[in-house]
């Protein structure tokens, strides 16, 4: 499975990560969510990117929305 930023598509199929949603690692904004074993992990930017090679192997599913934090800076 290949844990590339979601498509489009995909983000009209889920519903988007607000402000609410906290990283499970340090609090941050979650701009990632991954489900393990039926869990759902959050993720911020930093810490899905540390994470993201040794979730590859086991992640269900790998809904990534950090591309938002470049477009967040440039408004």
């Amino acid at each position: 499975m290949s844990l590339n930023t979601t498509e489009t598509d995909d983000l009209r199929a889920e519903p988007q990560l607000t402000a609410a949603d906290r990283c499970d690692a340090c609090g941050a904004q979650a701009y990632v969510r991954a489900t393990v074993n039926g869990t759902e992990l959050l993720f911020c930017a930093h810490h899905a990117k540390k994470h993201q090679q040794k979730l590859e192997a086991i992640a269900e599913s790998w809904h990534d929305e950090s591309a938002r934090l470049l477009e967040d800076s440039r408004a």
